[in-house]
């Protein structure tokens, strides 16, 4: 999950978008009768197969201003999946995509998020905004093996007693964000690290007894909060533009949609949270 390096657009893309002049530019690989969109079908809260997940709504919203019926390649965000899917041909876009990845090529970044501590709401770690902190010392922590927080918790000397879930899983058969909540309620575990794109909408759909804290004070690496862009093939430079346009001119839009999700949006830093729209 990299940073952003993207340039802003040129004024002829800028004036081309929506008309005729931009679908002649538009790769011949990229559809001009649908926006095709590779999704994982049982990754909820971000994608599945009855459109449910906020990445749903986000590809619904930019196949309406492209004025585009939306169509689904359907694979387990796992291994193959961009070489089976955007590769292969048969889709243009990947809607969620950590910035700086060579698999694909990043559009300019719609969100900036961080990883998140998510405990009980009423209790005194609902206090607590940073890994340092020594009410955290002691207790059974879950963590996504392999996941950045996980360097932070062996820093702080956090493992002992930490609780690992998988990383890389196939949605359709385990679940481990939803696991950890899971244990989380039942007392199995005393707090929760995870990515907060995951975590928000988690806790705000099924446990509104949590308090999900964006994990903005970490100042060691590695950093905790990352920005999202949108994933096309590499050398689709037009279909790029033309996406990095529609992120600029609704970039409003696509921050009410991810904050009524329940998604924890930062500043491009990662040091602020942003204010949901009035």
């Amino acid at each position: 999950m990299g940073g952003f390096r993207h340039l802003c657009l040129s004024s002829l893309v800028l004036a081309c978008l929506g008309g005729g002049a931009a679908i002649a530019q538009t790769s011949d690989l990229v559809s001009k009768n649908a926006f095709r969109v590779c999704a994982d079908p049982a990754n909820l809260p971000m994608s599945d197969k009855a459109g449910a997940g906020y990445e749903n709504r986000l590809a619904d919203l930019i196949a309406a201003k492209l004025e585009l019926p939306v169509t689904y390649t359907w694979y387990p965000m796992a291994t193959g999946f961009i070489r089976n899917t955007l590769r292969a041909n048969r889709c243009d876009v990947v809607m969620g995509y950590a910035q700086g990845h060579e698999m694909v090529l990043n559009t300019n970044h719609y969100m900036t998020s961080a990883y998140t501590l998510v405990v009980p709401a009423d209790g005194e770690l609902a206090e607590v905004a940073e890994l340092s902190d020594p009410r955290l010392k002691g207790l059974r922590i879950g963590v996504i093996a392999g996941s950045p927080p996980a360097t932070h918790m062996a820093r702080n000397g956090l493992i002992g007693k930490a609780r690992p879930y998988n990383l890389v899983v196939d949605r359709r058969h385990e679940s481990p964000a939803v696991d950890m909540l899971s244990d989380l309620k039942a007392g199995d575990i005393d707090a929760a690290l995870l990515w907060g794109p995951i975590a928000g909408p988690l806790v705000k759909q099924s446990y509104p007894e949590f308090q999900v804290t964006p994990l903005m004070r970490e100042t060691l690496p590695p950093r905790l909060f990352f920005r999202i862009t949108m994933g096309v093939r590499q050398g689709e430079k037009v279909w790029q533009r033309k996406l990095n346009s529609l992120i600029r001119r609704n970039q409003k839009d696509i921050n009410a949609l991810l904050i009524e999700a329940g998604v924890p949006l930062l500043t491009d830093m990662g040091t602020e949270l942003l204010e949901a729209p009035q």
